[in-house]
C-alpha cells in the first residue's frame, strides 16, 4: 500500500517536472522572440538615422550590423528550443498518461484515499494557456 502511494507520488512530481521543464522551454521562446522584435526595432531606427538600409554599405552603422548578427543568432536558438520542445511535450504526455493509470489503478484496487485527478487537470490547463 505504502509502495503504491510512492508509485503515486513519483508519477506526479514527474508530471510536475515535466510540466515547468515545458512552461520553461515555452518561456525562453517567448523571450528570444520579444529580444528579437525590439532589437528589429533598433535596427530600423539606426538606419533611418544614418539614412542608409544596404548592410554591406561601408558606413552601415555598426550597431545595426551587430544587431542583425544578434537577430540571426537568436534564430537560431528559437529553432533549436522548438525542436527541443516536441520531445519534452511528448514526455509531458507520456508521463501523464502513466500517471492517470497508476491513479485508475489507485481507484480500482480501493485504496486511494486522496484524488489527484483535478490536480493534473489544473496542470495541463495551465499548460495549455502558456503555449
Amino acid at each position: 500500500m505504502k509502495s503504491r502511494d510512492n508509485l503515486l507520488r513519483l508519477k506526479h512530481f514527474q508530471v510536475q517536472d515535466k510540466t515547468r521543464q515545458l512552461a520553461q522551454i515555452d518561456m525562453m521562446i517567448a523571450e528570444f522572440q520579444r529580444m528579437s522584435s525590439d532589437l528589429l526595432a533598433q535596427i530600423e531606427i539606426e538606419e533611418k538615422k544614418a539614412g542608409i538600409m544596404d548592410i554591406n554599405h561601408f558606413a552601415y552603422p555598426t550597431f545595426a550590423k551587430a544587431a542583425r548578427t544578434r537577430v540571426d543568432n537568436l534564430a537560431v536558438s528559437i529553432r533549436d528550443l522548438e525542436e527541443k520542445r516536441v520531445p519534452a511535450d511528448e514526455a509531458l504526455k507520456e508521463a501523464e498518461e502513466e500517471l492517470k493509470k497508476a491513479e485508475l489503478k489507485e481507484a480500482r484496487d480501493g485504496n486511494s484515499t486522496e484524488i489527484t485527478e483535478p490536480v493534473v487537470d489544473a496542470m495541463v490547463e495551465r499548460r495549455m494557456m502558456i503555449g
